[in-house]
């Protein structure tokens, strides 16, 4: 009679079947409950709270900023090889780094929260870097709203977004009084850094002394509505490369890209005045051309860094990334299986979000060398 008994191999291989199905299984429900698992994880439960700041502490001390020029073992002055900072800065760059607090138990960040100001410092290094052949960077410390402040619709969310704001704002009106009153300025930021660049250039910078002093604003990683928050900016779209006094913004998918979690949040908000956002297109400034619009292959990358943990020793990949201005505006990558693999952080939809600098980080540095040259020739 056979034996009647289960083998060892047979009982492996269904275990390893239910394993599959609970891995598909639990794919399809983080699938189908993703924002509200993501809601759980990251939205605070607490009321809204205001943090305080450090006793004493202004943004006249540089105890307040991640980068200064008087600042030692400054973030911002790294590079990778083969490049270098300037040592005669000729313009003065104002950065706004993103969303580096994750946690829930509150809904802004304390200025001696260890874990996100390595972080921040961390993008600091790697993005704000970019612009440190011309110019001398200032990154301000700031009591930014969580990462759970942008999943939902709850009053508290937007509450912590003013209170962060209120930061950016104090910060770039210390920098517009210590930093050399007749050199140039870049305005740059990127995620939560770029909503609050955004709402600076529309309700402080427009109409202000130093508003003729800006070269450019880089409001990226962050929907600019060409409708709604365009007109309310004291800058057009960059047209051209070679184009000054303008404003560059992109949102970086790989392809097949889903950017439903963008759109859904987007059309339903309103930018200055109550304009509706809704259906509008955004602003798309190709990195790779300088230019609003178009396409450009990855033989035009200069140099994407590929990062490990702390930027150390990323690798700069040339010739990797192509990239072109797609429906809405979304800066499209192409199939993300002939992409560099950039670590972990990729986001659902194939949203390249974390990586906007990293992706063109030559490209943008040598944009800043143009515009700047476009500025002071016209100057």
């Amino acid at each position: 009679m056979p034996d009647k008994r289960r083998s060892p191999a047979g009982c492996f291989l269904k275990i390893v079947a239910a394993l599959i199905i609970l891995v598909l299984a639990g794919a399809l429900l983080y699938r189908v409950f993703e924002r509200q698992l993501m809601e759980l994880a990251f939205v605070p439960s607490a009321d809204f709270q205001e943090v305080p700041m450090p006793a004493g502490a202004n943004y006249a001390q540089a105890a307040l900023w991640i980068a200064r020029p008087d600042i030692a073992g400054n973030p911002a002055l790294w590079a990778p090889r083969g490049f270098s900072p300037t040592t005669s800065p000729r313009v003065s760059v104002f950065f706004v780094h993103p969303t580096s607090f994750l946690e829930r138990s509150a809904w802004n960040a304390p200025l001696d929260h260890q874990d996100s100001q390595t972080r921040a410092a961390l993008f600091v290094r790697s993005q704000a870097s970019a612009f440190n052949a011309v110019g001398a960077i200032w990154a301000p410390k700031y009591r930014q709203a969580t990462f759970g402040a942008f999943l939902t619709g709850q009053q508290e969310a937007q509450q912590a977004l003013d209170f962060a704001y209120r930061d950016v704002r104090a910060a770039y009106d210390a920098f517009i009084r210590q930093a050399p009153a007749d050199r140039p300025i870049i305005l740059a930021a990127h995620s939560q850094g770029s909503l609050h660049l955004m709402r600076l250039l529309q309700e402080r910078v427009r109409g202000a002394p130093e508003a003729g002093r800006i070269v450019a604003a880089y409001v990226i990683g962050w929907p600019v509505s060409e409708t709604a928050d365009l007109p309310a900016i004291a800058l057009p779209a960059c047209e051209r490369p070679d184009q000054a006094r303008c404003l560059l913004s992109w949102q970086s998918f790989a392809e097949p890209a889903d950017p439903a979690q963008v759109t859904e949040v987007y059309d339903a908000s309103a930018g200055p005045g109550g304009v509706s956002r809704a259906g509008s297109a955004m602003v798309c400034v190709n990195p790779l051309t300088g230019a609003r619009g178009g396409a450009a292959p990855a033989q035009s990358n200069g140099g994407t860094l590929v990062p490990n943990a702390d930027f150390s020793d990323a690798e700069f990949s040339r010739g990797a990334v192509g990239a072109r201005c797609g429906e809405r505006g979304f800066l499209l990558l192409g199939d993300q299986a002939a992409l560099p693999d950039m670590g972990a952080y990729v986001l659902p939809g194939n949203n390249y979000h974390v990586y906007d600098y990293a992706l063109f980080w030559a490209n943008l540095r040598a944009d800043t060398e143009r515009r700047l040259a476009a500025f002071e020739a016209r100057r």
